[in-house]
């Protein structure tokens, strides 16, 4: 007998607010009562009703969040056996979900008015992940000890931990996001794992209740997230992606306080500026920015028609410590 196969979409909704980069999470209802943890909108694809995978995401995301998407793209298939154990069978019983992310973005984290969705900054699922005022303090006092605790004397998992946590004097790389998820998975320190395995051994555990090393999510709704964030890391410095998160007009500070917060990493301000300037993707309106209660700085746009014209690289990160 076959299994039937069902395909799930899932959306890895990015966003700027308060100057944090955050997810759109929903959390979804489990026999009729909340659960006790977030996830990503997300929902079955009807091949009857369905014209395409993105249309079908974005009339999911607007009904479970009152949110319209603006810039999407296919993110990953997910495909692993016993995904669908928690929380991820979208209504499809004991059949095998296959689920296709999607990352979109959006210029304004509005507020969505509909229950139980929120945006959630994303160091909260990834604490580790920012290291804007320096070396996260997480990462030494409670990541490296328990990894290596793990490790042992594995040669092969001590090189993956000075790789992806930069131990050792290894330096940082902020687009391994996803490797370092799944290490820590691995190593059964992600809260997640414990509930997974024992669901893969026929158990039926709660949800994860304690937050632990970042705050756990349905499913596999985590993986996907840090995929969607790592993907966006590396598309900075070969799109202009960045400009679909900024309004139609903003400061050059504001544009670097946008690819920090992203990125994770502190950027050198000349530096960063002259990047810039060199790519010629956006260009000054001739009026100023009264409104930051500091020194008036000069606004400007996304030149947008250069994508018709050439194609248009991103911009290179120019680290503060360079």
């Amino acid at each position: 007998m076959s299994t039937e196969i069902v395909i799930g979409l899932s959306a890895v909704v990015i966003a700027l607010k308060d100057g944090e980069a955050v997810a759109l999470t929903v959390r979804p209802r489990v026999h009729g009562a909340l659960s006790p943890l977030v996830g990503l909108p997300f929902g079955p694809f009807d091949p009857d009703g369905h014209r395409t995978f993105e249309l079908a995401l974005r009339e999911f995301v607007t009904r479970q969040t009152r949110f319209e998407l603006g810039f999407v793209e296919q993110l990953y298939t997910f495909g692993d056996k016993g995904r669908e154990a928690p929380l991820a069978d979208v209504g499809a019983g004991a059949a095998r979900v296959i689920s296709v992310g999607y990352l979109a973005l959006a210029p304004v984290a509005r507020e969505t008015e509909a229950p139980d969705s929120a945006w959630t900054p994303f160091l909260d699922f990834f604490p580790w992940e920012d290291w804007r005022r320096g070396r996260p303090e997480i990462i030494d006092e409670r990541i490296v000890p328990a990894l290596m605790d793990w490790a042992g004397r594995s040669e092969s998992r001590l090189a993956r931990i000075r790789l992806l946590f930069a131990a050792d004097g290894s330096p940082w790389n902020e687009e391994r996001v996803l490797e370092r998820y799944e290490l820590l998975y691995e190593a059964a320190l992600a809260p997640e794992a414990a509930r997974d395995r024992s669901r893969a051994q026929g158990g039926a555990p709660a949800e994860p209740s304690a937050i632990g090393l970042g705050a756990p999510m349905i499913s596999d709704h985590r993986r996907i997230l840090a995929t969607g964030l790592a993907r966006l890391r590396g598309k900075l410095k070969y799109r202009p992606v960045i400009f679909e998160l900024m309004p139609e007009a903003f400061t050059l500070s504001a544009l670097q306080r946008a690819v920090e917060a992203i990125s994770g990493v502190a950027l050198h301000k000349q530096n960063f500026r002259r990047v810039v300037e060199r790519t010629g993707l956006v260009e000054g309106l001739g009026r100023m920015d009264v409104e930051t209660g500091g020194r008036p700085a000069e606004l400007f746009r996304f030149r947008r028609e250069l994508l018709v014209a050439r194609p248009a690289s991103g911009l290179s990160l120019p680290l503060l410590r360079e």
